[in-house]
């Protein structure tokens, strides 16, 4: 699996992110937060995040950051951000809309490596501020919930 590299795909103009930038980083995460395992990221809008919600969560409302583990071990599995959500997000924490996806893609990414806030004692939390650190980001999402 080494050859393979994690990709993002734009569903939408997105012209506030710089694309090299995110792939880059994508391939960060790949490398150093999912043990080599690429993913796929889709940047949309809340519409299509609202479809996917509904879909396959049951929730009938827009989010920031879907996770979609792979069914095979070929990769690690898809993520979906909004992109709308990804800059009203930013705005509101008073940060870059490319930082704030960046944000979202490594919580998605930690998602598919197994770990889940909902059930794991804060072990999530835990990981998700020390990578933040590490990779200089912002405020992380569980982190923002918990104000």
């Amino acid at each position: 699996m080494a050859s393979e590299r994690s990709s993002i795909v734009y569903r939408i103009p997105a012209r506030a992110l710089r694309r090299r930038r995110l792939l880059e980083f994508a391939r960060q995460l790949q490398a150093e937060v999912a043990a080599g395992q690429p993913f796929c990221c889709v940047v949309t809008d809340d519409d299509e995040m609202r479809r996917l919600n509904r879909q396959f969560r049951r929730k009938d409302s827009t989010t920031d950051v879907l996770s979609f583990p792979a069914a095979s071990e070929e990769a690690l599995g898809e993520l979906a951000i909004s992109f709308d959500r990804a800059r009203a997000q930013a705005t509101h924490f008073g940060h870059s809309t490319e930082e704030e996806v960046r944000v979202l893609m490594l919580h998605g990414v930690l998602h598919l490596t197994g770990m889940d806030h909902e059930r794991d004692n804060g072990e999530m939390h835990r990981a998700e501020q020390r990578w933040r650190r590490r990779l200089r980001l912002p405020d992380g999402l569980i982190g923002r919930s918990s104000r």
